[in-house]
């Protein structure tokens, strides 16, 4: 190689080290995964378990979504639906779930079992939810219905089979009452704090899955059903929410209406996430997801058919989260 041919090498040699040194030559700086705070996010990985309410599940489920999407991708979070009950006895077992949704609160006897495996449990209300009686969309006549009347429907002792016992310019029709079975926390909220653990009916039609209850309403006139708000929002294009007097006139169930203080408050109840505290000591990713879930549960509920809670109710699971 000649002199001028060596000279003209080192020259390019040189110019790409600077370039490279310098980077693309966009002006962009390399862009860093942060946790919101300015601080560098820890990339986590593994999975997270969580089962119970068929109620809470659709917010849930929105929840986990968003949180492998946007926040660790890394994670799997798996959100089943057995119902309440069904999921503590997934949860309060060695290695079991993660988390337990749930629409009534943690029993004594399930705690106690808890308390006997060594389980830490956690309870975190997720949101508040609306007790939603429904019927089909051609029923023209029960839009309105009293608490009373409800009870009745339901009730063993109410005295009540057909459209016309409830007041006599209904329908000389029977009634067909149908709601989530035993499995689930929304029968077990309505049982004990609506009927106040009076038999139900005979012949009530109890189902496993919502969606079962949703297409028999759909499909029955003489149908009513009851199960929480965020279903019958998803599915209001086929059936109708009943109005409730609580003795002030009808109130329809909404988000405004909503609440532990509220117009429809007779039928509010809150619903929740149970964690294993355990879990969260041992598997990072557990922690960060109950860490996400109290930081954005709100910004999720309303889409889902759930009145949001207090912030600052929100802010408490956080600082326990914070000094695990």
């Amino acid at each position: 190689m000649n002199s001028k041919k060596l000279l003209l090498f080192l020259v390019m040699a040189a110019l790409m080290v600077f370039v490279a040194a310098c980077g693309s030559g966009t002006g962009e700086e390399p862009v860093e995964n942060t946790d919101g705070n300015g601080e560098e996010a820890a990339e986590l990985e593994g999975s997270v378990v969580v089962d119970g309410s068929g109620t809470v599940y659709p917010l849930m489920s929105v929840v986990a979504e968003e949180y492998m999407i946007n926040e660790q991708p890394n994670v799997s979070v798996e959100v089943s639906r057995s119902g309440t009950s069904a999921g503590f006895g997934k949860f309060l077992v060695e290695n079991g779930t993660d988390f337990n949704n749930a629409s009534r609160e943690i029993k004594e006897e399930e705690l106690a079992t808890a308390e006997e495996l060594g389980i830490e449990v956690k309870e975190m209300k997720v949101a508040l939810d609306g007790l939603t009686f429904v019927i089909n969309k051609e029923n023209d006549w029960a839009t309105d219905l009293t608490q009373e009347e409800l009870v009745k429907i339901f009730s063993a002792d109410g005295g009540v089979t057909k459209w016309s016992d409830i007041r006599p310019e209904f329908p000389d029709e029977e009634i067909h009452p149908m709601g989530p079975n035993e499995n689930h926390g929304t029968y077990e909220f309505f049982y004990e704090n609506i009927l106040n653990e009076a038999d139900l009916v005979e012949g009530v039609n109890l189902q496993q899955e919502y969606s079962t209850l949703v297409n028999l309403v759909s499909e029955d006139v003489n149908a009513i059903a009851f199960f929480g708000f965020g279903y019958y929002v998803n599915n209001q294009d086929t059936m109708q929410a009943v109005n409730v007097d609580f003795g002030n006139g009808p109130v329809a169930p909404s988000l405004d209406t909503i609440a532990e203080d509220g117009d429809y408050a007779p039928f509010t109840r809150p619903v929740f996430t149970y964690l294993n505290v355990n879990m969260a000591k041992e598997k990072p990713q557990v922690k960060d997801f109950a860490l996400y879930i109290a930081n954005n549960v709100n910004e999720f509920a309303g889409e889902t058919g759930f009145a949001p809670l207090p912030e600052e109710e929100l802010q408490s699971y956080v600082d326990f989260l914070e000094g695990l």
